[in-house]
């Protein structure tokens, strides 16, 4: 174990760290400069001695990750980014939180230069830091399996902080369960156990033992307490550090440290109160802690030569690093072709040459069904997806046939057979870290990651989905159970509002097949996407696979542009359009043919992805849905909301406005009007209006 050897020139870049923090809190006038302050040293220490980093490639495949759960304090993490010389500079720093800025008030993927993931919802960065150690175990079985665990270019660390907030949100504790459960040796979590949130002190509210609950979970614990037991204060970094170093020795264990601290630590007057917790701190207040630490008590005043320092010291050890690194790379390259050029075209984010998917005979099968026969035939063809779902593996059909499990070796059952490098996820019943663990995942990058669960509890993991489309991270929610088609378990288990819902998020394509031809097409689009994450919303209860030869039927490519005309009857202009999704789109099929009966010429529309159809060029969608046609009628088991845009304020929505019972979803659905009967006859009333 290597020892510490920490300078004067170390100790002033941390009080650096705390006045910057102060300062820029201070300049912009809101912000969160208490944990900034007092765990300083703390990242400083990270970030010099222990993260691997190397500060001219944010995307070296050796890096360490680091995600900070407690993004709030994002101040905590600029600091080290610019003293690092990772991507910013003091103007960056002078423009926290403000417009434009690289700063903004919460860590964002994609926006600055190494930082992981989009943190601040509380929890859900250790959700996905526990991705992103599962992704570094399943990367190491997949590119270079011969290797013995820790010696691999792809083994690296996952460092995560989280604070008092984080731990009280139920993701951790669902997070946490599912890293012990993986026995996750690769993730080092740091818990800043300060006692303080927004409203004070958290005996309030949060009184448990942490140590023990994390022991609980099969946690490797340890503690140190820079308070030393409530006697003074002290900021023992070699203790940290010795810590540090004995987590990341720990194999077969994910590890935490609780380092008990003061909040705004050493602050003179207000340290150790929720007012420094997530307010500016007052001149006065910052004045009186730059004189204790020998600063001048203008703003941003410090000698530029201690960047120079920091700057200089983490360039050489990440230089260090990435050399040793390089050769081992290259050496990896050399005796694994086919692995290299799977890596190539998997960091591409392409879809190999010439990967096919399945084409269903027409006949009746369910999309949930349909969707597990396309993963299985892409298992061999597509070896970097993978995933599961929330014990719904039966229900969900995720699981890609004659797959191992990613499991502990001690963990594997007769049921379930694998190892710890296996492909079949199994997140338990903990939806909420399912999808942080899933954006974990895929935020890693050289992996394709999918995860399962009843349509009705996306509910349960929405926030998890709304930070993948904000990050545009290409996660695939499997969401199955689509409907009051669901039945018998009642309206708990029907979703109604759900696709509306989750049509809102800006950035997530949800898409609905409607048989299973559009499911295995549906795949293959979702799969091209790397830019943005996909709901696949799935039935329960077969359906027609349409005879898409043999009775005028279009093919099912049309999925790909999100809506396609999918049958027209007779010839000339429609008199009224149909459009529908999933099951609904034989109901609108069905009543197409009692319209062609009754002399009536109609379209069929099978939208199913409003996001893709919404992408389409005007002429496209002008084609698929003449203006001139005003008399529409939108089919769709769930609410209407969203169906104005297609159907105009003269059109019928065949929709669901309220929840369902427990009984035959057939029943169902006929008493609540989703038959060809009744769409047609919303279909003539449109038209006697003419």
């Amino acid at each position: 174990m290597s020892e510490l050897n920490w300078t004067d020139e170390d100790r002033r870049a941390v009080d650096v760290a705390r006045i910057l923090a102060a300062d820029a809190v201070q300049k912009t006038g809101n912000g969160h400069p208490g944990t900034p302050i007092s765990l300083a040293a703390a990242a400083y220490l990270l970030y010099q001695r222990v993260l691997a980093v190397d500060p001219g490639d944010p995307d070296w495949l050796g890096r360490d990750r680091f995600v900070l759960s407690a993004g709030h304090a994002s101040m905590l993490q600029y600091a080290q980014l610019y003293l690092g010389g990772l991507g910013l500079e003091l103007e960056d720093i002078e423009s926290l939180r403000t417009a434009g800025s690289l700063t903004p008030g919460h860590p964002e993927y994609g926006h600055t230069r190494f930082v992981e993931a989009t943190t601040g919802p509380l929890g859900a960065g250790l959700s996905m830091a526990v991705g992103m150690a599962m992704a570094a175990r399943r990367e190491h079985a997949l590119y270079d399996p011969a290797a013995e665990p820790g010696h691999s270019v792809f083994d690296h660390m996952v460092y995560s902080i989280v604070g008092d907030g984080c731990l009280q949100e139920g993701v951790a504790s669902e997070a946490a369960s599912l890293a012990g459960t993986q026995e996750l040796g690769n993730l080092v979590v740091l818990y800043d156990d300060n006692r303080i949130s927004i409203e004070g002190g958290t005996k309030i509210a949060f009184t448990e033992d942490v140590e023990a609950r994390f022991a609980a979970y099969g946690w490797d614990v340890q503690h140190v307490d820079w308070t030393q037991g409530g006697t003074g204060y002290r900021e023992d970094v070699e203790a940290l550090f010795a810590a540090l170093q004995a987590a990341k020795a720990q194999h077969d264990k994910p590890s935490i440290i609780r380092l008990t601290t003061v909040i705004g630590w050493p602050l003179p007057n207000l340290r150790g109160t929720g007012k420094v917790h997530g307010a500016a701190l007052g001149e006065d207040e910052i004045v009186a802690m730059k004189k204790e630490l020998g600063f001048p008590t203008e703003p941003f005043a410090f000698d530029r030569e201690i960047v120079e320092y920091t700057r200089g010291a983490l360039a050489s050890r990440g230089a260090q690093l990435r050399a040793a690194w390089d050769e081992h790379f290259e050496a990896w390259r050399a005796a694994n072709p086919e692995s290299e050029a799977l890596l190539n075209r998997v960091r591409a984010g392409r879809l190999p040459t010439g990967v096919e998917f399945p084409v269903f005979e027409p006949g009746k099968m369910s999309t949930r069904k349909a969707s597990g026969a396309v993963l299985s035939a892409l298992a061999d063809q597509l070896p970097e997806l993978w995933g599961g779902s929330a014990d719904l593996a039966g229900s969900n059909n995720t699981t890609m046939s004659g797959e191992p499990s990613f499991l502990p070796a001690d963990r594997v059952t007769k049921e379930w057979p694998g190892g710890p490098g296996g492909r079949v996820l199994h997140f338990g019943i903990r939806e909420h870290a399912m999808g942080g663990a899933l954006n974990g995942i895929n935020l890693s990058g050289l992996t394709r990651a999918y995860g399962g669960t009843f349509f009705v509890f996306s509910d349960y993991m929405r926030p998890a989905v709304r930070l993948a489309a904000l990050m545009g991270v290409p996660s695939v929610f499997v969401w199955t159970h689509d409907s009051i088609g669901v039945g018998e378990d009642g309206p708990t288990h029907q979703p109604v509002e759900h696709l509306a819902a989750c049509r809102t998020i800006p950035g997530l394509d949800v898409v609905r097949p409607a048989d299973a031809n559009e499911t295995s097409i549906a795949w293959r689009e979702i799969l091209r996407h790397t830019d943005r994450p996909a709901g696949l919303v799935l039935s329960r209860q077969d359906l027609v696979s349409l005879d898409r030869e043999g009775e005028g039927f279009a093919s099912a490519e049309g999925v790909a542009r999100g809506g396609y005309v999918l049958r027209d009857a007779g010839e000339g202009v429609p008199q009224v359009i149909l459009i529908a999704t999933g099951s609904e789109v034989e109901v609108a099929v069905g009543a197409q043919d009692l319209l062609t009966g009754q002399g009536i010429s109609s379209r069929v529309v099978s939208m199913p992805c409003q996001e893709w159809f919404q992408e389409q060029d005007q002429s496209y969608r002008d084609e698929v849905l003449p203006a001139q046609i005003t008399a529409r009628v939108s089919v769709e088991a769930g609410i209407e909301m969203g169906w104005r845009r297609y159907i105009g304020d003269r059109g019928v929505a065949v929709s669901l406005e309220h929840f369902g019972a427990s009984a035959k979803g057939s029943l169902l659905m006929t008493e609540y009007g989703f038959t060809p009967e009744n769409v047609a006859a919303a279909a003539q009333g449109l038209l006697i209006e003419d």
